[in-house]
């Protein structure tokens, strides 16, 4: 069975990267600058559903992508997490936290309906991080 995105993941967000394991998506969040990983598995809605060699490999992603994060967005605070209340398709939440942020120092998840970026904006972003993962 191949591997299919969840609709409200793709409709959410918009691919950056492709790792070894996982999608690295940006989500169409204009207050937060918010990526989440999502591993090309089939039926994978918890992190101990993975065998052990993909729950270490996607450990290396979170911590690159984080690092990447950070470094591209000299934020406060990096915010990982994985819920799937909503999306049950297993899916790393890795968002860069400001204190001027307009959840700070609450969740950025449900912290109000998403702010569109500007296409301009969100093309600079994507070109920006997509660069970054190919020298990672």
């Amino acid at each position: 069975m191949s591997f299919i995105l969840d609709p409200r993941l793709k409709a959410d967000s918009v691919e950056i990267a492709r790792l070894a394991l996982s999608s690295v998506r940006l989500m169409r969040d204009g207050r937060f600058l918010w990526l989440i990983l999502v591993p090309r598995k089939t039926g994978v809605s918890e992190i101990f559903d993975l065998d052990g060699e993909d729950q270490a490999l996607l450990m290396r992603e979170i911590s690159v992508t984080a690092r990447l994060l950070k470094v591209y967005s000299e934020c406060d605070k990096i915010n990982i997490a994985s819920f799937g209340n909503m999306v049950p398709q297993l899916h790393i939440h890795i968002i860069a936290r400001f204190k001027a942020d307009p959840a700070w120092p609450h969740s950025a998840i449900g912290a109000g309906p998403p702010m569109a970026r500007s296409p301009a904006q969100e093309q600079t972003i994507l070109s920006d991080l997509s660069r970054l993962f190919k020298t990672a």
